[in-house]
């Protein structure tokens, strides 16, 4: 089984999308400032809800705005191992 490589036109048209909804981190819940630069750890991501790893699609549908260490300790993970929504859970 060959993987389809991704299409980066439509990748960034997607970010594009989510980045004007001024979304707030979908894994914690907290705000995001979409002007931090590309690698401060609150910066903006595109997360796969369902990680392309385990059979979600490469598409708008199932990618939500993130901060980049929320991403990346996500990881390919369905969930988030500290989700901080209520305030009441830190790192």
């Amino acid at each position: 089984m060959s993987k389809q490589p991704r299409n980066t036109k439509q990748r960034d048209r997607d970010r594009a999308t989510i980045r004007k909804t001024g979304a707030a981190c979908h894994i914690c819940g907290q705000a995001i400032d979409y002007a931090l630069p590309h690698t401060d750890p609150k910066s903006f991501v595109v997360d796969h809800v369902i990680p392309l790893a385990k059979g979600g699609a490469d598409t708008l549908a199932n990618k939500k705005a993130a901060h980049r260490d929320c991403n990346s300790t996500k990881r390919a993970r369905l969930v988030a191992p500290i989700v901080r929504r209520s305030g009441s859970l830190t790192r």
